[in-house]
């Protein structure tokens, strides 16, 4: 597979709790990470730390455009419940993508100066499995 820019990039989120993932209109960022955490297991007598890997963590978060046509993240965000999710990094390659489900959270910006934005960000109820 071949270097790819972000300009096809999406989210897919389960916005209405039917079970059906869609795009998350007018997002221009998003962003995941996904970590190892360590677990020091140093006893008496090692020479240097030593660490033991503990579960992986998934999370990341969103950037974009309120849209007044729908709820985009609002629903997500305020009832707890987890949601579906995709993440495409180029939408023109439909079998590659990030798939698990999350919980969200939403921020609104609203600038006198500038256009109205929302960002959040969302973590791991499940595992995320990268597909393709």
């Amino acid at each position: 597979m071949a270097r790819i820019g972000g300009r096809r990039g999406a989210l897919y989120v389960d916005l209405t709790g039917s079970g059906s993932a869609s795009p998350v209109p007018y997002l221009k960022k998003y962003t995941f990470s996904s970590k190892v955490g360590s677990i020091d297991v140093t006893a008496f007598g090692d020479t240097t730390k030593t660490y033991v890997a503990d579960l992986p963590d998934a999370q990341g978060t969103f950037d974009g455009f309120y849209d007044t046509a729908t709820s985009q993240l609002y629903s997500a965000a305020t009832d707890g419940v987890a949601r579906k999710t995709y993440l495409y990094m180029d939408t023109s390659i439909p079998t590659t993508y990030l798939y698990g489900t999350a919980t969200f959270d939403m921020d609104l910006d609203v600038d006198v100066s500038g256009a109205v934005a929302i960002s959040g960000s969302f973590h791991a109820a499940t595992s995320f499995t990268k597909i393709g």
